[in-house]
């Protein structure tokens, strides 16, 4: 209808001699509308109004057969912008109409609540599509519903005092050591006695020489050989602190030294690397690993504008990576590995997104000791423009050296196009004072995305390079030691004897037909698991042996991370395992006091929020 009217009113604009008329004439029919006459009304009028205007000749739209003595042309012309311009305002105008006709029918109130509703509705269906992409139905649901029994008091108070039992369990009676323990200062300073307090309390650390997973690497006791000189380099130097440059320039010349003799061995000298790679010391892996995820998220943000960064994680990844997740608002999607143990690219690239800033790969992985493939992950980083971090805080003291004994390694490091970051601990492998890592990068561009600079401090102007302000001058020095004393010669010499004794340790295992290998190990750590008994029952047999192994999950298993500590008790330990192993399959169930019945339950219990509580109980009672 209201096309209709529109119509009548150009035919009569573009036939009216009069200008004058055709503008009283649209004049009146818009006060009309402003009355908020409708469409018909306003054509009913319509004659009326017309019949006012005399100035105008032919107010009647013509006949269908003109007269015989006329001629008529028909104008096929496009219709004039003004005509276009009064179609289109009549369209508007009457959606207007019909939108304001339709939102009568609402109260103000509910015109004003029902967009906030809907913004408040949308987020929450984001956030919980949100949370099913990233938890899965299944764990959504069963966390839902222990949150709502947990409402009930009763319930709540049940399910916290079975927790409060396993973590008392977890502690082996840890609770009741803290009893006695100091808690303020004696009155009377006990002087160069407190020496001798500190060997009584000594005394109480359980047996470590060769009988823990890793822990300890450096061979012998802490009072002889690498270990002695380490100390007195750390006694040297314990009162240095490098945040002070200009004071204690020796430490800072330690500290490069040290990055720089570490970069030589992953690839700095090699034309591929670019010739540019630098780092920092840091007090250990999870401090290199957070400080290269800070680092890649703020180069993203700068290089690509990512605002709200992801990164994608093999499952076997350190939880160093979660923490750092925490610590910086990154969303973590955490990649199951594929039927090798491997990192699965194709299975990361899936996840890959706008806002994906990093990928990671290790060298190797600390569960398994299982190189992920690091090529194919750093063409899938450069095809896309990302980061790739590559973990080498197990690996970055042996692997260079076991390709140079002709062990099979394959490529890891800044050798690799597409790796913008490496995590190296010194305090492993390369047989340092604890507390001692690296983080390396393949340019200054990236690094200068982890220095901290502050301007407007009242303090005056300040700058630091890592999370840490102050730092520990004497352990940076006993890690420059440590590297200077063994050099290439001596690195070699560990690697060749750690090499050999994890291959004699696989190829006892293997004798063991109850157990078997998780996957093919590329390094010192082999993990093992079993089909036909319980290996955390294994595991509690070898720890009343005295032996300290990591205890897996997904598949259950243990591990053994090799070290020069386990050299001349091997064979030891081969005979151990074999007994242990015997006396389950022969005697199966938990024994007393040993935490099997506690890791299995946790790996099969669905709620992992429940579990997630149980740690932070236990780590909140134990420290």
């Amino acid at each position: 209808m209201r096309d209709s009217l529109s119509s009548q009113l150009i035919f009569i604009g573009c036939n009216c001699p009069s200008v004058s008329a055709f503008r009283v004439l649209r004049g009146d029919v818009k006060r009309m509308r402003r009355r908020g006459d409708s469409s018909l009304s306003v054509e009913r009028e319509l004659p009326r109004h017309l019949s006012k205007t005399a100035t105008c000749s032919s107010f009647n739209v013509p006949s269908s057969s003109p007269p015989a003595s006329t001629t008529t042309t028909i104008d096929e012309s496009p219709p004039s912008p003004s005509a276009a311009a009064a179609a289109m305002a009549s369209l508007v105008l009457g959606l207007r109409a019909s939108a304001n006709s339709f939102l009568s029918r609402y109260e103000p109130v509910a015109l004003l609540l029902a967009p906030l509703l809907a913004v408040l509705a949308a987020r929450a269906v984001r956030s919980f599509v949100g949370i099913l992409q990233e938890r899965g139905l299944k764990a959504t649901a069963i966390g839902f519903f222990m949150s709502c029994i947990k409402l009930v008091p009763a319930v709540k108070s049940y399910i916290d005092a079975e927790k409060q039992k396993v973590v008392d369990q977890l502690q082996s009676g840890g609770q009741s050591k803290r009893k006695g323990w100091r808690t303020e200062l004696p009155r009377s300073g006990v002087g160069n006695g407190v020496i001798d307090i500190m060997k009584e309390e000594k005394k109480n650390d359980v047996v470590w020489q060769g009988k823990c997973s890793g822990t300890v690497y450096i061979r012998g006791s802490e009072c002889e050989g690498h270990f002695s000189l380490i100390n007195e380099a750390c006694s040297m130097f314990a009162h240095t602190n490098p945040l002070h440059l200009d004071v204690f320039q020796s430490v800072v010349r330690f500290e490069a030294e040290v990055v720089a003799m570490t970069a030589a061995l992953l690839g700095s000298k090699e034309k591929v690397s670019g010739g540019q790679i630098c780092g920092n010391m840091t007090s250990g892996g999870t401090e290199s690993i957070l400080l290269a995820v800070k680092t890649s998220r703020d180069y993203m943000r700068a290089k690509k504008g990512i605002t709200s960064p992801e990164m994608i994680i093999p499952e076997s990844a350190h939880s160093a990576y979660d923490k750092a997740a925490q610590y910086f608002n990154i969303k973590l999607w955490r990649v199951p590995v594929n039927k090798e143990f491997r990192a699965d690219v194709k299975a990361i690239k899936r996840y890959i997104n706008r806002n994906t800033i990093l990928i990671v790969g290790s060298a190797p992985g600390f569960p398994h000791g299982i190189i992920d493939p690091i090529e194919e992950l750093g063409e899938l980083a450069s095809s896309f423009n990302i980061c790739l971090h590559v973990d080498l805080c197990l690996g970055g003291f042996v692997l260079p050296f076991a390709r140079k004994l002709g062990y099979p390694v394959p490529p890891f490091d800044f050798s690799v196009e597409g790796v913008t970051s490496i995590s190296v601990d010194v305090h492993k492998y390369g047989l340092a004072p604890k507390g001692t890592s690296t983080v390396l990068y393949r340019n200054h561009d990236i690094r200068k995305h982890q220095f901290v600079a502050v301007t407007e401090w009242s303090g005056g102007l300040y700058v630091s390079p890592t999370m840490a302000g102050s730092r520990p001058g004497g352990l940076i020095a006993g890690a420059w030691a440590a590297m200077m004393s063994l050099g290439e010669e001596g690195y070699l010499e560990n690697t060749k004897e750690i090499m050999e004794v994890s291959k004699k340790i696989e190829r006892g295992i293997k004798e063991i037909p109850e157990i078997f290998i998780i996957g093919r190990p590329d390094m010192t750590i082999i993990a093992f698991g079993s089909n036909v008994i319980d290996i955390f029952e294994v595991n509690d047999i070898l720890s009343s042996k005295g032996w300290h192994l990591n205890a897996l999950q997904r598949p259950n298993s243990i591990h053994i991370c090799v070290t020069l500590q386990h050299v001349p008790v091997v064979e030891d330990f081969l005979k151990d395992l074999k007994e242990s192993v015997n006396t389950v399959k022969e005697n199966p169930g938990p024994i007393s006091g040993g935490k099997a019945p506690i890791y299995g339950a946790a790996g099969k219990m669905p709620d992992r929020g429940t579990v997630q509580e149980l740690l932070v109980n236990f780590m909140d009672s134990a420290c």
